[in-house]
């Protein structure tokens, strides 16, 4: 797991200079809890490398007002879609001739958001199961990532960040809801094989006005793609 306080290279606050060097095409996908950075992280790496980036359909999903009105009623149609446009979206990234950096990855609707809705009693068993038989069909189709950044943060700061940010769709994100997705992540990532992991702690981070903290952790990200990896010899872990 990567913390920037472990790079000794900005105990002073010194520049550093990042030396960027072409790399083959890769499929970097961006996860994490509501809150977590996804958004902001996916702009900035993608314009630093001139990579393909696809984001999460928010603004332009038509399910969305009625889903917030009736869940229960709108789960299922809600996760279909979400399927539908995060496959073509992969799709379309794998397509170009560019290393892709996608914002919330495609195994997160089932195990993480799906499986919340079907706990919290939103999306009945008969149309949990009809929606997860698809999804692995779908999924099972589709090329393995290079890469998957796991973007944490303890729950009250994504809940200062969404209060800060004051959308109208997470005016009834709670506290006991995120910590519930974060379980979920937690027991996902535990198993996921399909490529390399690298969890980066965003609550310290500040990716927008701290050029530093993007310096950091594009560094992570291109040694995690070049096979690299970092050992804290004092703890023992990579």
């Amino acid at each position: 797991m990567y913390n920037q306080n472990d790079d000794k290279n900005y105990a002073c606050g010194a520049a550093r200079v990042i030396k960027y060097t072409p790399m083959a095409k890769h499929l970097i996908l961006v996860a994490g809890n509501i809150g977590a950075g996804k958004t902001t992280l996916t702009e900035r790496i993608g314009a630093r490398f001139g990579w393909w980036t696809g984001y999460e359909s928010v603004a332009d999903n038509p399910y969305l007002p009625d889903f917030y009105a009736d869940m229960r009623a709108w789960s299922f149609h809600l996760q279909v879609f979400f399927l539908g446009h995060r496959a073509e979206q992969y799709l379309e990234a794998l397509r170009d001739s560019r290393s892709a950096i996608l914002d919330r990855s495609i195994y997160e609707d089932a195990h993480i958001f799906a499986r919340a809705l079907h706990h919290l009693g939103n999306l009945n068993e008969r149309d949990y199961h009809a929606y997860r038989q698809l999804f692995d069909v779908v999924v099972n189709g589709l090329q393995r990532p290079d890469l998957l950044i796991y973007l944490k943060a303890p729950v009250p700061a994504l809940m200062e960040r969404i209060r800060r940010r004051a959308r109208n769709i997470e005016t009834g994100v709670t506290a006991e809801y995120l910590a519930l997705l974060d379980s979920f992540y937690d027991e996902w990532l535990n198993v996921f094989d399909l490529c390399p992991v690298l969890t980066i702690q965003t609550d310290d981070l500040d990716y927008v006005n701290q050029p530093a903290h993007l310096d950091l952790v594009t560094q992570r990200i291109q040694d995690k793609l070049a096979g690299k990896e970092v050992m804290d010899l004092t703890t023992g872990k990579a």
